[in-house]
């Protein structure tokens, strides 16, 4: 790496070394790579360590960059895409998704929950857990609720839990006509459970995305699926996928 001086810029040093490192991302460094130590940073660009660090802050803030506990800073994956409208909705599980189920088993939902679904208080139901990934980073993780009037031919073999249950529970919602689906995006703070899955303190800002799925004239699941804030974009209709932040600015 050569060495590349900033403080003849008229913008802000932080400012301008926050364009500089963007650059640098993209030309000298890959997906999941861990940067130099500060240290060598400052030296590269002639900055004092507080300015650099502001401009790791940002370039952290707008998604390039991650901090991972006994890591390091890594260069952030692309972008990933919340759709908050979907042209076709779909059953969870079906062919082409990019989620990866994880465990199943019986829970009482949360009161909100079970409002949507119109379970009474206390009810337990199957709740299928998953999870996406981003260049092997967990992205988001997803609370399936799904009652068992939904999926009555579930077979006793997947009542006792574990990623077979789950597989099972989202081939019987499949086989079930999907009437339509509804969705909610808010921003939230990670629960506990969550923010462990995602490698976030709990209460780091997320965003939450509620789907209500309706079959024979009822509520036949809910989702709710937290997404890491840093690691995501809303999108509406087909404009789904990855997308880095500087092609955002570029568009």
């Amino acid at each position: 790496m050569g060495t590349t001086r900033v403080d003849t810029a008229a913008e802000p040093k932080y400012w301008h070394l926050k364009t500089v490192l963007s650059e640098a991302l993209e030309t000298e460094f890959t997906v999941g790579e861990v940067l130099p130590n500060e240290r060598e940073l400052a030296a590269r660009f002639n900055v004092a360590r507080a300015t650099l660090r502001q401009a790791l802050e940002q370039l952290e803030l707008e998604g390039r960059l991650q901090r991972r506990r006994g890591v390091g800073t890594t260069v952030a994956p692309p972008r990933v895409g919340v759709s908050v409208m979907e042209e076709r909705p779909a059953w969870p599980g079906a062919d082409g998704e990019a989620w990866q189920t994880v465990d199943c088993a019986d829970s009482t939902p949360l009161p909100a929950v079970a409002r949507l679904l119109g379970t009474a208080a206390g009810e337990r139901v199957h709740t299928v857990r998953r999870t996406r990934l981003s260049y092997g980073v967990a992205v988001a993780a997803e609370s399936l609720y799904v009652p068992a009037a939904s999926v009555p031919g579930l077979s006793s073999i997947a009542a006792s839990g574990g990623p077979a249950r789950a597989r099972a529970v989202l081939r019987e919602l499949n086989r079930l006509e999907l009437q339509g689906q509804e969705r909610s995006v808010e921003l939230g703070s990670a629960r506990a459970d969550d923010a462990r899955q995602l490698d976030r303190l709990p209460g780091a800002p997320v965003l939450v995305v509620t789907s209500r799925y309706r079959s024979a004239d009822r509520t036949a699941a809910v989702a709710v699926a937290t997404y890491r804030a840093d690691t995501c974009r809303l999108t509406f209709g087909e404009s789904g996928g990855l997308v880095h932040q500087q092609d955002l600015a570029a568009s």
